[in-house]
């Protein structure tokens, strides 16, 4: 069958034309479907062929919208659009609008959508019909925008409609408020005056990554979403062939987000999650296309509006390891044997597990520790979380005392015999940021760690070195100590306001530390 008509094609049963043309098959992910088909409502084929001439027009506008990239439309544009469907509402039920009780339930269903935060599925369809017959393709703020003005115009519309179910046809004095809609220019021009911006030669996507964390790591973001982003934009550049950022369409990001849930991890075997495709994914190009834009770097986000339904996953077991699987991670770190790799990877599988068993903390955070950040606190072993020694979550430096358990295996005696720095990696001196010297080599140990896990527990459906942090609060719970004082220890916020009042003391810490279960003792 043949489907990109440049005529009207009628319908054998029905007598009626209908618009009907193939999807070209960059769009079909996004428009989600093979055939643009539409009626034309007419079996007379001089009006069909009329009809059909507006509506392929209006699609081929539409189409070359969606591959332009996203605009912004100015308040004054919405305003307009929101205009158009006031005065398609009013003038095509002006005649018999019904009664007045209609009007009100109407009015009733927008209050009760916005309360709810519905107005997307109330306004969505309606709006995304007004786009596509303006041949507009337009960014999530602008659409969020273009929602609430048409809400307005809706009420408003329905107002006006009340009154002439009431016998009263006098205009709407406050019509005038919509502007005439004048169509943004086309796409091509406002894209390419961006490009002849100062710095839109250096419009890579690998500068586009350091651009950003210039900025962003003077605001105080963590390393650690630097390295997540740079992945995800170096990932881009090897799936798309190319590093150049102006070349990004919304069609390559969504190829990209179908490449990145089939694409097949090789050490675990299966895809990559739709929650870390969403939430590491997608939200690092939109976050630094977001950054280009603003910089006038781009003229658009081309990630701008791509998002993905995640499902609740299935949880098959609890997230923390059992009693079992701790045991024998530890026992596998107490009995490991120096081979030949890197002194200091050895000292991380011996150590990191029996320290993140009893403090709970992120395995970065313990994997990054250096010789000084153990000290020896009137006859009390203190270890310093802190993000001078390469990244800490939440960005604040805290304390806790070893558990005495960890004295008695010799972890302070394995401090004191190494040399001065890192205890378990060895920085990058290729690089001047200090936060990046360690964040190549802090990713290897994490990895090493996860890979130590998976061969001692193989692959049960727990985070190989989060697990930790699960067991330790559960173990917390179970000896019925404090829960502000465990939060304290794993660097998590307080609860309320008030727990935030007072300080957890070094000696509050021990107490409570000393009341924990040991572990890894059958």
């Amino acid at each position: 069958m043949v489907l990109s008509m440049a005529r009207p094609w009628k319908h054998p049963k029905t007598g009626v034309y209908w618009f009907r043309k193939a999807v070209p098959a960059d769009l079909r992910p996004i428009i989600g479907k093979r055939e643009e088909l539409r009626s034309l409502r007419t079996k007379d084929p001089a009006v069909a062929r009329q009809r059909h001439a507006d509506v392929a027009a209006e699609v081929e506008r539409y189409w070359q919208a969606l591959r332009s990239g996203p605009i912004t439309l100015t308040n004054q544009q919405i305003t307009a659009l929101a205009g158009i469907l006031y005065r398609e509402e009013t003038s095509a039920l002006a005649d018999e609008p019904g009664s007045p009780e209609v009007w009100d339930q109407v009015k009733r269903i927008h209050r009760q959508a916005r309360e709810a935060g519905k107005l997307e599925q109330w306004l969505g369809p309606s709006v995304d019909d007004l786009l596509r017959r303006q041949g507009l393709n337009i960014d999530s703020r602008s659409r969020e925008r273009l929602i609430e003005a048409v809400d307005a115009a809706s009420i408003q519309a329905s107002e006006q409609l009340r009154r002439n179910a009431q016998g009263d046809y006098r205009p709407d004095p406050d019509a005038a408020r919509f502007p005439e809609w004048i169509p943004p220019r086309p796409n091509g021009e406002e894209r390419e005056r961006p490009c002849t911006a100062p710095g839109a030669r250096t419009a890579t996507l690998t500068a586009l990554v350091e651009g950003w964390w210039r900025e962003a790591k003077a605001a105080g973001k963590s390393i650690s979403t630097y390295q997540s982003y740079s992945t995800t934009l170096g990932k881009l550049a090897a799936f798309l062939g190319h590093d150049d950022a102006r070349r990004v369409t919304p069609e390559d990001v969504v190829r990209f987000k179908d490449h990145r849930l089939s694409e097949i991890n090789p050490k675990t075997g299966k895809p990559a999650s739709p929650k870390t495709v969403k939430d590491s994914d997608l939200a690092g190009l939109k976050a630094i296309f977001g950054w280009a834009v603003t910089n006038r770097l781009l003229p658009s986000n081309p990630a701008e509006g791509i998002t993905l339904k995640v499902g609740k996953p299935k949880r098959l077991r609890l997230k923390g390891f059992t009693d079992a699987e701790a045991s024998a991670i530890l026992k596998a770190a107490r009995e490991l044997k120096q081979g030949k790799e890197n002194p200091k990877t050895f000292a991380a599988k011996q150590w990191v597990p029996w320290l993140q068993a009893y403090t709970g903390a992120r395995v970065g955070e313990m994997a990054q520790l250096r010789k000084q950040d153990l000290r020896n606190e009137k006859g009390v072993w203190v270890i310093t979380v802190t993000p001078e020694a390469g990244t800490v979550k939440t960005g604040e430096a805290r304390e806790i005392p070893l558990h005495p358990h960890l004295v008695e295996l010799g972890f302070p005696d394995f401090v004191q015999s190494c040399s001065e720095g890192h205890l378990f990696l060895n920085p990058n001196d290729q690089t001047g940021d200090e936060e990046k010297r360690v964040l190549g080599p802090l990713q290897g140990v994490k990895n090493r760690l996860a890979e130590f896990t998976h061969e001692v527990i193989g692959y049960p459906g727990v985070q190989p070195t989060h697990g930790w942090r699960h067991r330790f609060k559960t173990l917390w719970r179970e000896a019925g100590l404090d829960p502000r004082v465990m939060d304290v220890i794993q660097g998590h916020a307080a609860r309320t306001a008030g727990d935030d009042y007072g300080d957890v003391t070094i000696k509050a810490m021990i107490a409570a530390l000393s009341k924990f279960p040991r572990q890894g003792e059958d």
